[in-house]
């Protein structure tokens, strides 16, 4: 049975994707299983063909919760784009964002809602699931993991032991480290900060970048372990060819103690669709 407590804000979970819909099934499978629900699940893609239409299509059927498709052409890497599109479109006070590529312990959305604090965002922390063993995760649609499971790598961060999780919880105002994957912010700070740069497109950095900006605001972290955990499918990467441009805006974000972006969530009617 599913309890929801009144001092729980209202979530929406935002799910980064592009063309790998048998990662995403996986993930909204684990979506499916949570103690806590969010109150809606926002697939934010970055231009898949037509399959990953259509598995949202037939998970619509029977999902528990409203799941929204939000789509963009694909004009290249354009992830920060896309998020801030459909972050735009969440309802909910709070926003937990997680990539299409893992798999959510079945607590995941519940622990993500007891750190919720304000004047924070979560940095989440995830194990992964080696190549050799991905596979038959895909094949056999298994979403149910833990430290001991087979195939895992980085097994201390696959430990959840939420009695003990405050002996392990940092809060600080360093940005380094800071991964999209597994971040949870409060929708109003996203917006005081014009939310991610939409000029950061290609891999790289755009997550740390958006976290200076939150400190700069005095929005600081708090980093998570024993809770919020999560699974990382292995994949090949993509290129990083625009990564240096990105270090460079990482560092001039901090040199010149930028608090907004110039070009994020409040401009989306003139960035590119």
């Amino acid at each position: 049975m599913q309890i929801k407590y009144l001092t729980m804000p209202s979530i929406s979970l935002i799910v980064a994707t592009y063309n790998w819909p048998e990662a995403l099934n996986v993930c909204l499978l684990s979506i499916k299983q949570q103690d806590l629900l969010p109150d809606e699940v926002i697939v934010a893609d970055d231009g898949s063909d037509d399959a990953t239409k259509a598995l949202i299509n037939e998970m619509q059927r029977d999902f528990p919760v409203p799941l929204i498709h939000i789509w963009q052409p694909d004009l290249g890497f354009r992830k920060t784009l896309i998020l801030n599109k459909a972050i735009a479109k969440a309802s909910s006070a709070y926003i937990v964002q997680v990539d299409g590529d893992v798999i959510l312990d079945k607590h995941f959305v519940n622990d993500h809602a007891s750190v919720a604090e304000q004047g924070f965002f979560i940095r989440g922390t995830r194990a992964h699931i080696s190549r050799t063993y991905v596979d038959k995760v895909l094949r056999e649609k298994k979403v149910n993991f833990n430290y001991s499971s087979a195939g895992i790598i980085h097994r201390f961060n696959a430990f959840r032991l939420p009695a003990l999780a405050f002996l392990m919880e940092k809060k600080s105002n360093k940005s380094s480290g800071v991964r999209g994957s597994n971040l949870a912010f409060w929708k109003s700070d996203f917006m005081v900060v014009n939310g991610y740069d939409n000029d950061l497109t290609g891999w790289g950095h755009e997550d740390e970048e958006l976290a200076i900006r939150f400190i700069n605001n005095n929005i600081l972290r708090k980093s998570v372990k024993f809770k919020c955990v999560q699974f990382h499918l292995y994949h090949s990467e993509c290129s990083h060819d625009r990564k240096p441009l990105h270090v460079v805006a990482v560092s001039n974000t901090r040199k010149q103690n930028l608090r907004s972006s110039q070009n994020g969530i409040g401009n989306l009617n003139t960035a590119e669709s």
